[in-house]
């Protein structure tokens, strides 16, 4: 028997609270959370009693123990946290909750990720603390203190070692930008970015600059996974899970920088997987929602993922060709972490709903299949591939 994951399980709804400025929440991180879980059974038109498992990644404080008393459940079969590596945890929270459905673990399973960086703390900034010790005490005194100094390393490799132009970060932030000025839930919406804005703003730490970086938001999301049979008779069209990996290559969390492939995003060994296990590759492909923290990391995943080589990053990598709804390969357009709201990544998961529903506010037409690639240039990264039921055929 072929073990593979391909239609079995569907997204049966969607949902998230309104997304926030860095501590302009009104409210607290686990009502977000309950708002968004409550938006996406809503949405799947499914009771939030019926319910019976969770699944979260980067260590969400919000226990499934504790969701279910306030949601009434009636029963929590499925309580999963994907272990480490932040945003890259995203794709394969999705895998653990549809893996748990397809073996008879939960009948339906809530995807979700909730921030309130201003009850506590901002997310992306660097700790402050009178000592260091272990890895740390290695990097902080020389100033390698922060997510942005540390992703800022390997993308320079990548662009100095194999050539990629930097006007593919340009491209990726810009397009990001673009697709925001559609979409009323973007906090970004009603502020366009233009090339000469983004080549004018400050450096953060070189190759990114301003626009290159994510935002820092408050707000949740969630998704509601049930068996393929079910979502059939639920009222929107369901969209199906065709493939999920996740992983990471020889030695990829090895301290101190000294990851072997330290030009790489973390795909090289898992999105082979991914294709396998969707019989699909990336020529299939209508429209990326791809993870960017920086915009590096998203440069690096695509040429991984195969949409392109080093060698043609440039011309593949451009504004016109990320846009929906003509691009070649329209890219996050929600606006993503960059211009919608950071939720983790899990907001581009949404987004490749919407695309395949025909709902986005950026639709590209005939939208079948939609990658949604999770957390770059983390030690273990996941990736996940979805379709509607005409790619089942």
């Amino acid at each position: 028997m072929t073990r593979t994951l391909r239609g079995r399980v569907a997204i049966a709804g969607i949902g998230e609270s309104i997304y926030y400025r860095r501590g302009e929440s009104p409210d607290p991180e686990f009502v977000l959370a309950c708002r968004a879980i409550r938006a996406a059974c809503d949405d799947a038109g499914i009771d939030v009693t019926d319910v019976d498992g969770f699944a979260s990644y980067s260590n969400d404080r919000n226990e499934p123990s504790r969701l279910a008393a306030a949601l009434g459940l009636r029963e929590l079969r499925f309580s999963n946290m994907q272990w480490g590596s932040g945003g890259g945890g995203v794709s394969a929270a999705v895998g653990n909750a549809a893996a748990a459905i397809a073996a008879g673990l939960a009948e339906c399973v809530v995807v979700f990720r909730a921030l309130a960086q201003g009850q506590f703390g901002r997310f992306g900034q660097a700790r402050k603390t009178a000592r260091v010790s272990g890895e740390a005490a290695l990097t902080v005194p020389y100033g390698l203190i922060s997510p942005a100094q540390t992703f800022a390393m390997r993308t320079m490799r990548v662009l100095e070692a194999h050539g990629v132009p930097p006007s593919t970060l340009r491209a990726v932030a810009l397009a990001s930008y673009h697709h925001a000025q559609n979409n009323p839930r973007a906090i970004m919406h009603g502020r366009p970015l233009s090339a000469d804005e983004y080549d004018a703003s400050r450096w953060i730490v070189e190759p990114y600059r301003l626009y290159d970086c994510c935002q820092e938001n408050d707000g949740a999301a969630a998704m509601v996974l049930v068996a393929a049979e079910r979502a059939r008779d639920l009222a929107p069209a369901p969209v199906y899970v065709l493939a999920v990996a996740q992983g990471g290559g020889y030695r990829a969390g090895a301290p101190l920088h000294n990851d072997p492939d330290y030009s790489g995003a973390g795909f090289a060994t898992v999105a082979p997987r991914l294709w396998r296990q969707a019989g699909i590759g990336p020529a299939d492909v209508d429209v990326a929602q791809v993870y960017e923290d920086f915009t590096g990391g998203v440069v690096m995943a695509l040429i991984e993922h195969g949409f392109c080589a080093f060698d043609d990053a440039g011309e593949v990598l451009a504004f016109e060709n990320l846009i929906a709804p003509h691009g070649g390969l329209p890219l996050n357009t929600s606006g993503g972490n960059l211009a919608e709201c950071y939720m983790h990544g899990l907001g581009l998961q949404l987004e490749a709903v919407r695309q395949l529903r025909g709902s986005s506010c950026n639709q590209v037409p005939g939208a079948r299949v939609a990658l949604a690639a999770s957390g770059p240039m983390v030690p273990v990264t996941s990736t996940c591939v979805y379709g509607t039921q005409e790619t089942l055929a």
